[in-house]
């Protein structure tokens, strides 16, 4: 059984933290923090001269990974990609590009500069990934900061303040003043000084008092934190107007939530992302695997020979047939369950249990950066409407133009993949202007993205929902090999939708195949 948690001890991980989530008790039973600090690269076995043959189905990050890897140790590696593009939901478009949504192929018409550019799926790489981290500088991906919250961002609910916007500083100083003096009435004395020693609770005490900056006698009057009115440099601040908590939770409380917590978990900084597009970690993967990758090449069929493997695929309207010692494939499972194969019926049925994830993004070219006249340089804006999330970018700062996210549903947007395009544009402006009344003035060459309707891929991140037992069996066989078949990508891992999550199940596949090699050469 393990050791049971003290309010003592718990309390002081609040000071440890600062975190409004250890505050709040959810921080560890949400399971952001991922379970490796350091990069998980298997050590494998050179082959000095020896052939085996890899095929990797589907470009992917984690099957670039794959083949990067199995390069380095000597061996011949075939990536067959069914798109025009390596990369899966690592995607970045610009002036020129493609996007192949079914039913609403765009070609990307932002103005040709480098810093108009939008991350159509990952966006973000957190500190805590080391993998991402340890690519990017062996294979010179240059970095640079990425401002995921701004307090001086805003956060919009028609139910919230007569449905004008507030910035993100005044609802959360004065959400954790409020919560702060709850603790502070609750616990000072019933709770806390019985307990522990008056040396313990006047620390606790303390802490709970500095985090919603409450006064001597544990009253909340409003704090510095959200900035002043006048002064708070040379003469004294003049505190900005405490806002009422009942006028705070007419706000949907999801809304406030993202408020709270959005600086915490995997979200917090720091984040950066690849200077001019988040795809420069594919392009960088390409490099290496120069002639080795099979574009518009779509798989058809797997089987397993026990002593080999083959795959059938089509490219140019021909059918090809291909033998390999191992295959590592990171097709969706939603599309691999469809591909003709002999994989075992109960590896089949693991597969059938894996969700197929939805989100939708959007985007608009803005004529002109105007946020950054209302100081708001790089973070989000969280809006209690469909398009969710608003998102100022840092990359091109000062500049004249700059593409601002103007959709992010992530989880959802099946009520966008129903409209057409052009009713999509109609509802991130409609929507856009609600939080900034020129909006729609500045907004131009607008693009959506419905990635359970874009080609090849036909959803976002797995879904495994809860991990019941039973479920876990299911994830621990899709997990080992099926003979000579390794299934790989962010969908055979607990904490789906990250590059890190790819990237460490391709690893942990590469690992146990080269165990395999060892035994079979006797090493």
């Amino acid at each position: 059984m393990s050791k049971p948690v003290s309010r003592r001890e718990f309390l002081n991980l609040i000071a440890a933290t600062g975190g409004v989530a250890a505050v709040l008790g959810i921080g560890g039973a949400l399971g952001l923090i991922p379970g490796t600090t350091s990069a998980s690269v298997p050590n494998l076995m050179p082959l000095n001269g020896q052939r085996k043959r890899v095929l990797i189905l589907g470009g992917g990050i984690s099957g670039l990974t794959t083949a990067y890897e199995l390069g380095k140790a000597g061996y011949d590696c075939t990536v067959l990609e069914a798109s025009h593009r390596c990369g899966g939901r690592v995607m970045t478009v610009r002036h020129g590009d493609l996007i192949d949504e079914i039913g609403n192929p765009q070609i990307c018409n932002f103005d040709d500069e480098p810093h108009l550019y939008f991350n159509c799926g990952a966006a973000r790489i957190p500190s805590t990934h080391a993998n991402v981290l340890a690519y990017c500088k062996e294979l010179g991906v240059d970095l640079e900061m990425f401002i995921n919250e701004n307090k001086q961002a805003l956060v919009h609910d028609p139910d919230l303040n007569g449905g004008k916007p507030m910035r993100n500083i005044d609802i959360s100083t004065n959400l954790k003043g409020f919560m702060a003096e709850l603790m502070w009435k609750g616990y000072n004395n019933a709770e806390l000084d019985q307990p522990f020693t008056d040396d313990e609770a006047q620390k606790i005490v303390t802490l709970i008092r500095q985090f919603g900056d409450l006064d001597a006698n544990g009253e909340y009057h409003g704090s510095g934190r959200a900035g002043y009115v006048s002064g708070g440099y040379i003469d004294e601040g003049v505190h900005h107007e405490m806002i009422n908590i009942r006028d705070i939770l007419q706000a949907n409380v999801g809304l406030l939530r993202s408020t709270l917590l959005e600086n915490e978990g995997e979200t917090a900084p720091m984040l950066m992302q690849p200077v001019h597009g988040m795809d420069n970690i594919i392009k960088a993967f390409t490099r290496q695997l120069d002639g080795k990758i099979e574009y518009h090449a779509m798989v058809a069929g797997v089987y397993d020979h026990g002593d080999r493997v083959h795959v059938l695929y089509d490219k140019d309207g021909e059918r090809h047939r291909v033998e390999a010692d191992y295959v590592f494939n990171c097709i969706p499972s939603h599309l691999m369950v469809g591909i003709d194969n002999n994989l075992p019926e109960a590896y089949i049925t693991a597969m059938r249990q894996i969700g197929r994830g939805e989100a939708y993004k959007g985007a608009f070219q803005m004529k002109e950066r105007f946020w950054e006249k209302d100081s708001i340089y790089g973070g989000i804006t969280w809006t209690n409407q469909p398009i969710r999330q608003l998102w100022y970018p840092f990359h091109g700062l000062l500049k004249q133009k700059g593409v601002m996210l103007a959709a992010y549903d992530y989880g959802g947007g099946s009520e966008f993949m129903r409209m057409t395009h052009e009713e999509r544009i109609e509802a991130m402006l409609a929507q856009g202007e609600q939080v900034h009344p020129e909006y729609r003035e500045m907004a131009e060459n607008g693009i959506t993205i419905a990635w359970h309707r874009m080609n090849h891929m036909l959803g976002c991140s797995a879904r495994w929902g809860q991990m019941t037992p039973e479920k876990m069996q299911y994830y621990r066989a899709l997990q080992q090999p099926s003979g000579r078949h390794y299934f790989i990508g962010d969908q055979v891992s607990i904490h789906a939708a990250w590059m890190e999550s790819a990237i460490q199940s391709a690893h942990w596949a590469l690992a146990h195949m080269d165990q395999q090699v060892r035994a079979e050469v006797g090493a």
